[in-house]
């Protein structure tokens, strides 16, 4: 039989963690639950990883298998046979060799949530464990329909996202090599014109400084010392984001920025409301369910909040008070939260949170992008009005001069 690594906690709350031999994952948990131990990660060891384990499908194109299974499920359509069916009609070639895997390790006696969890890339761990609960509660159809509508909805905030972004990127990337063509291969031509004023000290200040800027970034110093320095500090800064104090740094720098921080939070905000609410709608334990939604808030500094929040829950205080400690998550939220518990609303509540969260970011987002697009064309207008203007005034000079 594989063997599996876990990680549990205790009744006390304290992590535990080893490896079993068992012929699923499911097989595990129940073990696990017999030690009176409550599961929160369990993987297979290395050398059990499933044929294609990394092969990665499109968000988009994973939200149609999920609603289509649903549909397939719901009209009566035995398991097997769906899958079979969506393998089949599937023109990608990734998905259709993780649907066959899966659908031999369902043949073979899985559940369809275990058979999920040995593809991490096409299927995020939300999904599998929303499956999972779906599939012991009888109710797996609404659990897919519920999985596909919130892939769709990120999906759909991620290429909002992407597309506001793409002009101002294009703006920038432009604006920066017409000012450089110009530095460097316009700007010297008129070097050897000033020259005689450069002598009697009468070039004008901005003509110096841009000459001076000219001959510095065509000198060979900058090809051979500049450039690679660069490309040093790039290099280093991209390793140290590999590593978790690097990525932690980067995530605090992303939510403190001035104002583009705020947007950052409340989008990841808004990712770990929705997960949560979603997870705890579909009958997934509070514990569990922070430890998926914590990572899908993608920032390392609330998921340490969201790390914290949870050990305050295992010892029976309650989410709200830990979140609003950490001063991370907006105060709106942390009082809904709290009033959410009280209430036994907390599904619902994050769930709408979610909404209102994504709907304000969206707009705030607009707003930022619609500023940004005339910032960035009166700077570079600027730079190039100063350029033109450091140019013609010893032209003019000089045409004044020999007049």
């Amino acid at each position: 039989m594989p063997d599996y690594a876990y990680i549990a906690r205790d009744s006390a709350g304290q992590k535990v963690s080893g490896s079993l031999s068992a012929a699923t994952e499911r097989e595990v948990i129940n073990i696990l639950s017999g030690r009176s131990l409550f599961p929160v990660e369990v993987k297979a060891s290395k050398a059990q990883v499933a044929p294609g384990a990394n092969l990665r499908v499109r968000g988009q194109v994973m939200a149609t298998v999920y609603s289509q299974l649903a549909a397939l499920l719901r009209g009566g359509v035995p398991m097997l046979r769906s899958l079979a069916v969506l393998r089949e009609q599937s023109s990608n070639r990734n998905l259709k060799a993780v649907l066959d895997e899966v659908y031999h390790r369902v043949e073979d006696g899985s559940t369809l949530g275990d058979a999920m969890a040995r593809f991490p890339r096409a299927f995020s761990e939300m999904a599998i464990n929303m499956v999972r609960a779906g599939g012991e509660g009888g109710f797996l159809e609404d659990a897919l329909d519920r999985v596909a509508s919130f892939t769709e909805q990120q999906e759909d905030l991620k290429g909002r996202t992407v597309s506001a972004m793409v002009y101002p990127l294009l703006l920038g990337t432009a604006g920066t090599t017409v000012v450089t063509v110009l530095i460097v291969f316009f700007v010297p031509k008129f070097a050897v014109m000033f020259q005689r004023l450069r002598e009697r000290g009468e070039l004008p200040w901005a003509t110096e400084m841009l000459l001076w800027i000219s001959e510095s970034a065509r000198s060979p110093l900058v090809l051979f010392v500049a450039i690679p320095a660069v490309i040093a500090i790039g290099a280093f800064l991209y390793l140290r984001l590999q590593t978790p104090e690097g990525r932690r740094s980067a995530d605090y720098v992303r939510i403190k920025v001035p104002m583009v921080g705020p947007i950052f939070l409340s989008f990841a905000v808004a990712r770990f409301c929705r997960v949560l609410g979603t997870l705890l709608h579909n009958g997934v334990p509070i514990l569990k369910a922070l430890e998926i939604s914590r990572e899908a808030a993608g920032n390392k500094i609330l998921t340490e909040a969201i790390a914290k929040a949870s050990e305050n829950i295992s010892s029976g205080q309650s989410l709200a008070a830990p979140l609003a400690a950490s001063g991370h998550f907006p105060k709106m939220v942390v009082e809904m939260i709290a009033v959410a518990e009280e209430s036994n609303t907390l599904d619902s509540v994050l769930v709408g949170l979610a909404d209102d969260l994504e709907k304000r970011t969206a707009r705030q987002l607009d707003l930022f992008v619609r500023l940004l697009e005339p910032i960035m064309l009166i700077v570079l207008a600027a730079i190039v009005l100063v350029v033109v203007i450091a140019l013609l005034v010893p032209v003019i000079k000089m045409s004044s001069t020999m007049g």
